[in-house]
């Protein structure tokens, strides 16, 4: 969904993984502008916000927003000390996500 949605608006998506440990990986081969992750994974050694850490220890200056159905206060905002710059709850109309997407590329929160 993530992929047409943003196709559509003109965003080039350069990898997809579906657990943590494939998103590492891609990470480090694709150095993409931007991650969006989800905190819940099909990984049952390491959810999102593990990956999160990986991925900030990779590269620092990753930016990654999470977009996740969990709207847990405590987890988002552990997503976000983790490393994420933001996030945006499932389900999101597209114009919310991509306020988002543009204010984390232009280097705000």
């Amino acid at each position: 969904i993530l992929r047409k949605l943003l196709t559509k608006q003109g965003y080039e998506i350069v990898g997809e993984a579906y657990d943590g440990t494939a998103a590492i990986q891609k990470y480090r081969e694709l150095k993409p502008d931007l991650v969006l992750m989800d905190i819940i994974l099909s990984d049952p050694t390491m959810n999102g916000i593990e990956t999160i850490k990986w991925i900030i220890k990779i590269d620092p200056g990753a930016l990654i927003i999470i977009v996740s159905a969990m709207e847990h206060e405590g987890l988002i905002n552990e997503a976000l000390v983790a490393g994420a710059k933001n996030y945006c709850v499932k389900p999101f109309e597209t114009n919310e996500l991509i306020q988002i997407i543009d204010k984390v590329l232009k280097g705000n929160r």
